[in-house]
């Protein structure tokens, strides 16, 4: 079966013998990679990219975004993207290793910030005028320090990749107060949850499992699940199987059976109508949207 092209940072052209770290126009971006990011596709690294010109659509994980001057977007490993960008589009991008960045700040790792904490948080940032002058400073100069090969070169990145973070994170709190998942005594545990999620999501469906996993009654789970997100633990469970479903659909290289069993589902019946119910269509007219 095959999967959806996983991009790794070695594939990006970048001055680091390492290769953990990438920066650059978006202009230039689009021109030297563009064979590897044309079409749908994830990345195994955490991505950022602020727009500064131009227009578009910019679809996270099967949700489309306008992209307009200010349009500031942060990307989880894993989630998969493409856009559709006017010719006249401009701005930076950089993206990074965990570890890049986590070494010189290991008291607050970068899934600290509210953009990179969850995948129920909002991808993107729409920045006023003046504020997107700023940030396309920051941006610049790191840019610019990328091209150097002066003293504490990285540290002074991962320095100004933290001053982004943090205001990105004070402008989401603030643009976002309702919507955004804050820390709290639940926080913890619903990350743990996520996590599990994530990496059994395909063969374990049950709630109950989850919570023995995390040593908590499977009402308690659901309350922390409630109190974060507002949905319940199989609603969770399930959007991320569908949300792989969908992922695998419009690869278009095997069938509805196979995608079925794959997600652990024997039953295809059963898994296109729990597809339909969840997704509010069937597989055969959410693939028709991408053919």
């Amino acid at each position: 079966m095959k999967k959806i092209t996983i991009l790794d940072i070695q594939q990006f052209e970048t001055t680091e013998k390492r290769k953990e770290f990438y920066t650059n126009t978006i202009e230039n971006h689009l021109i030297t990679s563009h064979k590897n990011i044309h079409k749908p596709h994830k990345h195994n690294f955490y991505l950022t990219v602020l727009f500064t010109h131009g227009k578009g659509i910019h679809e996270i994980d099967f949700i489309k975004y306008d992209v307009h001057p200010g349009s500031l977007f942060f990307l989880n490993p894993g989630q998969m993207h493409h856009w559709e960008l006017s010719e006249d589009i401009q701005g930076f991008i950089f993206f990074h290793t965990q570890l890049f960045f986590d070494l010189h700040f290991t008291k607050n790792p970068v899934t600290n910030f509210p953009f990179f904490s969850s995948v129920q948080n909002s991808p993107v940032l729409y920045l006023e005028t003046t504020d997107l002058d700023y940030f396309q400073l920051l941006f610049k100069e790191i840019f610019k320090e990328n091209q150097t090969e002066s003293l504490m070169k990285s540290q002074k990145i991962t320095s100004l990749m933290n001053l982004i973070y943090i205001e990105s994170t004070r402008y989401y709190i603030e643009k976002n107060e309702t919507e955004v998942i804050k820390q709290n005594a639940y926080s913890h545990k619903f990350q743990e949850f996520e996590a599990l999620v994530e990496e059994h999501y395909k063969t374990e469906k049950s709630a109950s499992q989850y919570a023995d996993w995390l040593n908590i009654s499977p009402k308690h789970l659901n309350r922390i699940n409630q109190e974060m997100v507002g949905k319940t633990t199989t609603d969770i469970i399930l959007e991320r199987v569908f949300l792989e479903a969908k992922r695998e659909l419009i690869t278009q290289k095997f069938s509805f059976n196979e995608i079925a069993d794959d997600l652990g589902y024997e039953d295809y019946a059963y898994f296109s109508r729990l597809f339909r119910k969840k997704c509010g269509e069937t597989p055969s007219s959410f693939i028709n949207k991408y053919r």
